[in-house]
């Protein structure tokens, strides 16, 4: 059975990359491109693992987070911060708000897989 990967990203160019080289390695992915929309697909898909921007309009990544966590189901899948967001104590916000993980945008195409399957083991 294919493994699941919800990716909530705003960016066209970073929604189609990711998809490619998860779905080029046999994963299913579902795409969200809001907090709000995310949120909903994730109950309803029930994904192996989150690809979550930070930088999302109306709802930012880290609110993002903090209402995955809360939810029956959710609250224990991994969710990965995917983020252009690399200043000292990013990363520590990220997981302070319910991530289990951390990608620094841009992604390198040749890493990503390995990043990611670090946390469906």
């Amino acid at each position: 059975m294919k493994k699941k990967v919800l990716v909530i990203e705003d960016n066209e160019q970073n929604l189609y990359l990711v998809t490619f080289i998860l779905e080029k390695n046999g994963y299913q992915v579902f795409q969200a491109r809001s907090g709000d929309e995310g949120t909903k697909m994730a109950g309803q898909c029930e994904p192996d693992l989150i690809l979550l921007d930070i930088q999302l309009p109306v709802m930012d990544g880290y609110a993002v987070a903090r209402l995955l966590r809360a939810m029956p189901g959710i609250r224990t899948i991994p969710i990965i911060a995917v983020t252009s967001f690399a200043m000292p104590g990013d990363r520590e916000q990220a997981l302070a708000a319910g991530c289990t993980g951390y990608i620094e945008k841009p992604i390198d195409p040749d890493t990503f897989l390995i990043q990611v399957e670090q946390h469906l083991l």
